[in-house]
């Protein structure tokens, strides 16, 4: 599948994922910008981060102020080759990994941590 059609079917499935909250979520979901990428940049690697990373959450959670440590706005990444790579190239098993990655990185923006999400099912 190539990039374009990755990103297509990724944001429906986001769109999905955010009309499937409850009503109080929505709004808050709707907020926070998803990006699409085909994979982590070499200063995210550098910064730690691991090859094969799916999703990622940056910026100033629920109710946090931006400040000097977090100067960026909230924002989701999703890494379209890896989740992919992930599925083994299956669309339904891509479509669900997409789901569970976008609500995890959600999840921390609500500011629920690892036992939080593990709780949630979306560890």
């Amino acid at each position: 599948m190539n990039p374009t059609e990755l990103t297509l079917l990724a944001a429906s499935v986001v769109e999905a994922a955010q009309k499937s909250l409850p009503p109080q979520l929505r709004p808050l979901a709707a907020t926070v910008p998803v990006h699409f990428e085909r994979g982590p940049d070499a200063e995210l690697i550098a910064a730690g981060f691991e090859p094969d990373i799916l999703g990622l959450f940056t910026g100033s959670a629920l109710g946090a102020d931006l400040n000097e440590g977090q100067p960026m706005p909230a924002e989701i990444v999703l890494f379209l080759d890896n989740l992919w790579e992930f599925a083994e190239a299956d669309r339904e098993i891509f479509g669900d990994e997409v789901r569970i990655t976008y609500l995890h990185e959600l999840g921390h923006y609500l500011g629920w941590d690892e036992e939080d999400l593990a709780a949630r099912e979306l560890d």
